[in-house]
């Protein structure tokens, strides 16, 4: 049994942040009911190309954006806009443990579906609601999404090339980071408030804002300016506070350096048959290498293309020199320590037989992680639910469904 199987997780999120929390959750053993829209579901079964294929590699209805943060969990369709829909849903936060919401703030008031609504019913719900900005301050009631908070929250600003390098400008980082960093807050602060009520008794409400969670992860880069007064600026690859640490070519491609103290640059530099630059007081420390970095870096560059990728990489792990290659995707699957650790996975799917999945990262040695079912189709176990949890008759679900709200 996962160390979470005792808990039932509603889940009213959509899109990334709420629905990865959910499956952290769902990973580590909790029942995650996933509240849709009737006929529409989550906004990501849509966001494809590319969608998962059958057995005839013929497209199916599964976005590959949709099954990268839903498995584990059951699909109940219910419409909560209309009153009877509404109830359904205040009758399964009343058996439920934990909620997650991502609607705007005071959105689900209106349906009577908000905290104070639901902690009437439940005192003990933990209820996590997930906005752009919160729910106090000026940006309360505006939209947010993940590309908008790594410009707005500063992440954008450090990444991209060097202002005095061609192709100089803003890029947001490749993945919805801020997204993925606000569902693992979020899983984090719903465990802690389950600690509260395993002590203390009572649930309580949780408010993550994606702002919040980009700022707090600008970690030493928001203390390099809250220190000096300085923005930083963008450094390309290159990092802030130590050298050398960015990528450099080589003979058949580009590989990472990334030089942790001093004495793993005088391994690098011997390696590079260039130990002088270990003896130089301008290479010497660290301190003094980030103050000459302009001095520093061309100078390794010229010398680490007369070797390719895997020579270099070789070389520098003999030597305890952390290093790597770039690796694209098919790569990264590929490479012999993923395999080993078994991060791409799969599960059985009812439309393509089968569904790739990437494995959670949490190991543990007494409750691992469960793969209990793939994630679900829209409305799947709208029946089942209602049936198990609520004790609904056959023949009512048939007339609710009828009524299209469910």
């Amino acid at each position: 049994m996962g160390a979470l199987s005792h808990l039932r997780v509603l889940d009213l999120s959509r899109v990334l942040a709420g629905p990865w929390a959910g499956q952290i959750l769902a990973d580590l053993g909790a029942e995650v009911i996933k509240v849709e829209r009737p006929g529409k579901g989550d906004d990501t079964r849509a966001w494809g190309p590319p969608f998962l294929k059958d057995a005839y590699g013929e497209n199916t209805s599964e976005a590959a954006y949709y099954l990268s943060a839903n498995r584990n969990k059951e699909s109940v369709t219910i419409d909560f806009t209309r009153p009877e829909g509404q109830k359904l849903v205040r009758e399964l936060a009343a058996k439920s443990d934990i909620l997650i919401e991502n609607f705007k703030v005071g959105g689900l008031a209106a349906y009577g579906l908000d905290y104070e609504s639901l902690k009437a019913i439940n005192p003990e719900l933990i209820y996590c609601s997930i906005t752009g900005f919160g729910q106090t301050g000026p940006y309360a009631s505006r939209a947010g999404y993940d590309f908008m908070i790594q410009g707005l929250g500063g992440l954008m600003s450090l990444t991209g090339r060097s202002e005095d390098d061609e192709g100089a400008g803003p890029v947001k980082v490749g993945v919805a980071l801020t997204d993925i960093l606000t569902g693992l807050y979020s899983s984090v602060a719903i465990l802690a408030a389950l600690a509260h009520r395993d002590h203390d008794g009572g649930g309580q409400h949780i408010d993550m804002a994606l702002l919040d969670v980009q700022v707090a992860c600008l970690a030493n880069q928001a203390m390099n300016y809250l220190t000096t007064g300085v923005s930083p600026k963008r450094l390309g690859n290159a990092h802030p506070n130590i050298v050398p640490y960015q990528d450099f070519p080589t003979a058949d491609g580009d590989f990472i350096l990334t030089v942790g103290n001093d004495a793993q640059f005088r391994k690098f530099a011997e390696a590079a048959g260039q130990s002088q630059w270990a003896d130089d007081a301008r290479f010497a420390t660290n301190q003094m290498r980030v103050a000459n970095r302009a001095q520093l870096i061309p100078l390794i560059r010229q010398v680490t293309v007369f070797k390719t990728t895997a020579e270099w990489v070789s070389s520098l792990e003999r030597v305890g020199v952390p290093c790597g290659p770039i690796n694209d995707l098919a790569q990264v699957f590929a490479d012999p320590q993923v395999k080993s650790r078994g991060l791409a996975m799969e599960l059985p799917h009812v439309l393509a037989g089968r569904v790739p999945q990437v494995a959670s990262p949490m190991r543990l040695s007494k409750t691992p992680v469960e793969y209990r079912s793939p994630p679900p189709l829209l409305g799947e176990h709208t029946a089942q639910v209602l049936q198990a949890l609520l004790g609904m008759s056959p023949e009512k679900i048939a007339v609710l469904k009828e009524a299209g709200v469910i």
